[in-house]
């Protein structure tokens, strides 16, 4: 796991106006979250509000969306999480693993991750 800064573009849904910010990478959180007062600003809305648990063991409600993504040459559409003000703006790992990114400490760059498509075998019962 690690943490790290970089500068990425939060976008509309139709990837038309894009913000730019300074961003931690964090590989220990699972989920990305930008300032809802930014999401708010590029019309992204709220589809669920959920419990989520954070290291320190706090559990808060939060707000979660959709919005675009956009560093390393590469922009997907994630979910997102809406955060209080002067939070910092988190890359979580389904982000990264949704752009096929992983981070190399040693270069200090991301590379392409080998990406694997899930598959779905059906399950073959065995005649009695």
């Amino acid at each position: 796991m690690g943490t790290f800064s970089i500068e990425i573009e939060i976008g509309d849904s139709a990837r038309q106006r894009w913000v730019a910010m300074d961003a931690l990478v964090d590989t220990g959180a699972r989920m990305t979250s930008a300032p809802a007062s930014i999401l708010h600003n590029l019309s992204v809305e709220p589809i669920d509000r959920r419990n989520f648990r954070f290291a320190q063991g706090e559990v808060r409600t939060m707000e979660i969306g959709y919005t675009w993504v956009r560093f390393a040459g590469k922009e997907i559409l994630t979910q997102v999480l809406f955060n209080e003000e002067g939070a910092s703006t988190v890359v979580g790992q389904l982000t990264l693993d949704g752009m096929l990114l992983e981070f190399d400490p040693d270069t200090q760059t991301f590379i392409q991750k080998v990406g694997l498509l899930p598959s779905f075998w059906p399950v073959r019962q065995e005649k009695s």
